[in-house]
């Protein structure tokens, strides 16, 4: 493809310009540039982009405000970002003599398709349809041999009732929007 002297003439003017934006803005202007061209087949001023016009303030990082609480009556987990809820979720708790304990814990791990240990018998069950962690564990509180945590189901029929053996239980699609939102060191506050 051949260019006329005005078309070579303009893009020479757009890098002549630029020459103190960074190497990629100009790169970016020669492209559209050229695009304009091949498209319209005339020339079309490139536009300002944000970066030529934004307002940039440094400030210091800003701890998380992100925190986790559990209303075991209520049956539901929250996402508070400060005092703001972004997220709930309905949940299954601690049967009776098996409570989810109350307290304040801290998100320690967090496994995409767990393998299950029962933890009375030592049997083992892969990651499948049989699982009864679902697709997703985030734990937060452990004895040093038991952990305690927020994972899925193979029985969501299940949830909104006190059946677990103290962990929280939830749907799998809803496990692992609490997975993304969450990370190692989150609080976790578990309400009587």
């Amino acid at each position: 493809m051949r260019f006329a002297r005005s078309q070579l003439d303009y893009f020479s003017e757009v890098c002549r310009n630029d020459e103190k934006k960074r190497e990629s803005d100009v790169s970016m202007k020669w492209i559209l540039a050229l695009l304009s061209v091949l498209i319209l087949g005339e020339m079309v001023p490139a536009r300002a982009d944000w970066r030529d016009t934004a307002e940039i303030v440094l400030s210091e990082p800003q701890p998380s405000l992100m925190r986790v609480v559990v209303n075991t009556k209520a049956r539901r987990v929250y996402v508070y970002e400060g005092n703001v809820v972004t997220a709930s979720f309905a949940i299954a708790v601690g049967k009776k003599g098996w409570e989810t304990p109350p307290g304040e814990y801290q998100v320690f791990s967090k496994e995409v398709n767990p393998v299950f240990k029962n933890f009375k018998t030592g049997r083992v069950i892969q990651p499948g349809s049989d699982n009864p962690l679902g697709v997703r564990w985030i734990g937060f509180w452990s004895d040093g041999k038991t952990q305690l945590g927020f994972h899925g189901t193979n029985q969501p029929e299940l949830i909104g009732q006190a059946v677990s053996h103290g962990c929280i239980r939830m749907r799998n699609k809803d496990v692992v929007a609490l997975f993304e939102k969450v990370s190692i060191g989150t609080p976790v506050i578990v309400e009587p």
